[in-house]
């Protein structure tokens, strides 16, 4: 599942939340979008009986975040598994994780040139996910998908996550 953010800022696109300091994303955007990604979830299980442990979630930048605080904040259900793509673990007043293990697999991405967020993001939430496995690392060259990480993950299923995809740069 990767939904759209509510937000449309500049410079152009869809946002989960304004832009602020690099790993904090301002309190007063992110924890209403999270309110409601969380209330659309709930809604999707409800209306297409898919409960969040059959459900992966995903997102690329803003949309990893995102991902992060919902599968992993405090209270929520645990998800299939996530797949976060050039993003960060975001510190956030009134976000609370829950790191107890079992965790679900999670699959990250970071492009090793991104000019946006530097790969170093990448790697931290890669080192924090290490200490409470299952959690893989596919990392690329650039601030995109890898098309070579996505042919090795071809036939592989996401639930079986828990090995690295790829190249491994984050390391």
């Amino acid at each position: 599942m990767t939904p759209r953010g509510p937000l449309s800022l500049p410079p152009g696109g869809q946002h989960w939340y304004a832009l602020g300091e690099l790993g904090h994303p301002p309190q007063d955007t992110f924890l209403p979008s999270f309110r409601a990604a969380s209330q659309f979830l709930e809604e999707l299980a409800a209306e297409t009986g898919i409960l969040p442990a059959r459900t992966v979630l995903g997102g690329f930048s803003q949309g990893s975040m995102m991902g992060y605080a919902l599968a992993l904040g405090a209270g929520r259900p645990r998800p299939a598994g996530v797949i976060a793509l050039s993003g960060f673990f975001p510190t956030v007043d009134g976000l609370e994780y829950d790191l107890d293990p079992p965790l679900p697999p999670i699959a990250i991405g970071h492009g090793t040139s991104d000019p946006i967020i530097g790969v170093e993001w990448g790697r931290q939430a890669k080192e924090l996910l290490e200490r409470f496995p299952p959690a893989a690392s596919s990392p690329s060259a650039a601030r995109a998908v890898n098309p070579r990480d996505a042919g090795a993950a071809r036939g592989r299923s996401v639930l079986d996550a828990s090995s690295p995809v790829g190249s491994s740069a984050a390391s």
